[in-house]
């Protein structure tokens, strides 16, 4: 007579404390996106003023505030679907560790932190968090569903960062700098949905319904030319933007990272999570740092 098999056990994670699965459920790693805010201060030449770094700390701190509350709002409305996610599954509130009401409570405080902190820097700073914070209410509500549509939002919430940092510290909004985050939002992005699709097709998981709209070829192709277009945009920018010219010296190092990136998402199927590569690629890294210390420190010394 056979012996039937042993079916194969997996342990699953040991469960998180309440605190703890906050602090997961939070996601303190995408905190990394709202480091856009300081491109103001940077690109304004404003990195010796004490003021001006208070009031883009302040931006950073409520924009993570408010990232972190519709991450809470999403994951709750996502829970079901979650759970037969593979990697999702993992999340607290889709494992039962952080209880849905929990969860919504703590949204709604850090909402409140988040207008608190931006309103004394102004009436523009309070209207971008409230444009901020209703983008990613309707991404969660129905936006995400929809192809094309999903990724316009993304890049729009970007946008409304890098605008933010500018405002936070009363300097003009760059077209250029709002241009430039649109086209680079929207690379990050279609290399999310190109990571998703190959998961999808690699084990038969369920994704999100906006894929079903999307096809390999079509993402490839979209990413080739959002890639030219985010490369070509800033070189435009560094050469004809006015009081830029120094940061010509830049253009290396931002398009080895878009390359890299490129190269990542096509190679080793990266970019389901942006955050991850993006902190954790050590050429892209080593690029962005010294992006970042050319752009705050020629234009000091030209």
């Amino acid at each position: 007579m056979a012996v039937p098999a042993r079916s194969k056990v997996v342990a699953l994670p040991a469960r998180r404390s309440p605190l703890r699965a906050a602090l997961v459920s939070l996601r303190p790693r995408q905190w990394s996106k709202n480091l856009l805010l300081f491109a103001g201060i940077l690109f304004a030449g404003k990195l010796g003023d004490p003021v001006r770094w208070l009031e883009a700390v302040a931006g950073f701190c409520a924009y993570c505030a408010a990232s972190s509350a519709a991450y809470l709002q999403n994951d709750v409305r996502d829970a079901q679907q979650d759970r037969a996610h593979p990697v999702k599954r993992s999340r607290p509130i889709a494992r039962g560790e952080l209880s849905t009401r929990a969860a919504l409570m703590l949204a709604f405080v850090l909402a409140l932190v988040a207008f608190v902190l931006v309103v004394p820097l102004g009436a523009w700073s309070v209207l971008l968090l409230a444009v901020f914070a209703v983008l990613q209410l309707a991404y969660t509500l129905g936006l995400k569903l929809v192809a094309l549509i999903d990724i316009g939002v993304i890049a729009g919430l970007f946008a409304v960062r890098a605008a933010a940092g500018a405002v936070a510290i009363d300097v003009p909004v760059s077209p250029w700098l709002v241009a430039c985050t649109l086209l680079l939002a929207l690379f990050l992005a279609l290399g999310k949905r190109r990571a998703e699709l190959v998961l999808v097709e690699a084990r038969a998981a369920p994704g999100r319904p906006a894929l079903d709209r999307y096809s390999l070829p079509l993402v490839d192709q979209l990413l080739t030319v959002t890639a030219a277009a985010t490369v070509a945009t800033y070189i435009l920018y560094t050469i004809v933007g006015r009081d830029t010219r120094e940061m010509m010296v830049t253009i290396p190092f931002a398009v080895f990272g878009v390359f890299r990136y490129l190269a990542l998402v096509h190679t080793r199927q990266l970019g389901e999570e942006p955050e991850e590569v993006l902190l954790g690629d050590k050429p892209i890294i080593v690029a962005v740092s010294l992006w970042a210390l050319t752009a705050a420190v020629v234009p000091a010394v030209v």
